[in-house]
């Protein structure tokens, strides 16, 4: 292969690298931000399931004084129902004796009720509690990862920027002004392999001639279509069975 053809492709890998290492680089702040997203998540769950326990022994409360209410009143009924003279009276106490033991009998019903989803209600938020812990580790986990992935991205890009340098000088410099005209109108790729007479990026179909030539792989030919310097990728022989 032609050596400046080698050099171009090494170059185009090393800068597909450098923008890939670029780009996951630039995502890291979001990246960061979606794990600050899912602990406060998990922390919402907590506050939501114990407003919600909350809720249930307010309202548990409520009834609990409400039925005080009715048994303070049923026990002045019974004292009345003591001191009557006639059946008229007799009975009028019975009546609203028999009232106040029936709202009593309805919230302490409703208490029942509330104690049942109580215990459901706890232990949700104990759950939520435990979810919570869990992804604490998980995202303190990552967030240590993201940081390590931070750390060998900028060094990797230190190393590739002494690659680039150090390759680009073994270049022919009309050569590497070639490439580095074409990455500049073409999103960075300057160079693309030839697959079946097509260019692989393009996808325009060349003369015949011309990937005759490309297959030699000893001149720099750019693609007609899109100015790609083109190269051949022989196929590798499959070992035999």
């Amino acid at each position: 292969m032609n050596k400046d053809l080698e050099g171009l492709i090494a170059l185009q890998k090393l800068d597909t690298a450098v923008h890939d290492a670029r780009h996951r680089l630039a995502e890291e702040p979001e990246r960061a931000k979606a794990l600050d997203a899912r602990f406060e998540a998990a922390k919402q769950r907590v506050a939501d399931a114990k407003a919600r326990l909350s809720e249930n022994q307010n309202a548990r409360r409520g009834i609990e004084k409400d039925v005080a209410v009715h048994q303070g009143r049923l026990s002045k009924f019974r004292e009345q129902a003591m001191a009557v003279k006639t059946n008229q009276e007799y009975h009028a106490v019975q009546k609203e004796i028999g009232f106040a033991q029936g709202e009593i009998k309805t919230l302490e019903d409703k208490i029942l009720e509330l104690m049942v989803e109580a215990d459901e209600l706890n232990a949700a938020a104990k759950r939520a509690e435990k979810a919570l812990a869990d992804e604490q580790k998980a995202v303190e986990a990552d967030r240590k990862a993201l940081q390590n992935e931070t750390t060998e991205l900028n060094v990797s890009l230190e190393r590739m920027g002494r690659e680039r340098e150090t390759l680009a000088k073994g270049l022919d410099p009309a050569a590497l002004a070639t490439f580095d005209l074409v990455a500049k109108k073409r999103n960075g790729i300057a160079v693309a392999e030839a697959r079946d007479a097509i260019c692989t990026i393009c996808h325009v179909r060349m003369r015949p001639q011309v990937f005759n030539n490309v297959r030699r792989n000893d001149s720099i030919i750019q693609c007609d279509s899109c100015q790609r310097i083109l190269y051949f990728a022989a196929a590798v022989a499959q070992p035999a069975r």
